[in-house]
């Protein structure tokens, strides 16, 4: 069973998070981590030219050694690793699901708010501090987006959650009631 890069970035980031945990370098490993996505941001097609089949090993490995040497300790060791096994493709899936748990355990959350106008810096600090307590987190942090399709409220999502209080959703939950 092939697994997909989900499931790769999953399991390669959780591992990596495990051994920076254990060695107490969470901190450290998630700033070199930033600055290793800014190479893959940079050059989008860069992880798939170091997996790529039809490239000899020798012309992937001269790549990765311009990349490699900038990365010690526990990344390095790391990025050796992803690319001996050919999963350069999935790195910044592997970069997310780190990010992801280091931002969970520093008790972080980002995510989205979606209104019909922007909010302001107030309303937008209100809204973070009442979802951190919803959510149960020290800390969410909330990239506004407007969206008039919404009609009025707000909808939030964050951690795979959606909390909708749009005047769209009030209306469709009214329609299905009398409907019924």
């Amino acid at each position: 069973m092939k697994l997909d890069k989900y499931m790769v970035g999953r399991r390669y980031g959780k591992a990596l998070f495990e051994a920076a945990l254990d060695k107490e370098q969470l901190a450290e490993v998630y700033q070199e981590l930033r600055s290793l996505r800014k190479v893959f941001t940079n050059i989008p097609d860069l992880g798939d030219i170091l997996t790529d089949a039809r490239l000899e090993p020798d012309e992937k490995e001269k790549i990765f050694a311009t990349i490699a040497p900038r990365y010690d300790g526990l990344v390095g060791n790391f990025l050796q690793v992803v690319f001996e096994y050919r999963r350069m493709d999935d790195l910044v899936f592997m970069i997310d699901e780190y990010e992801r748990r280091y931002d969970e355990y520093r008790g972080v959350l980002y995510g989205v708010c979606k209104t019909v106008q922007p909010l302001t810096p107030e309303q937008k600090a209100k809204l973070e501090e009442n979802f951190a307590r919803v959510a149960h987190v020290k800390q969410v942090q909330l990239d506004n987006q407007v969206d008039p399709s919404i009609l009025g409220g707000v909808v939030v999502e964050a951690s795979h959650k959606i909390i909708d209080g749009s005047l769209k959703r009030q209306m469709e939950r009214l329609q299905q009631a009398l409907l019924q």
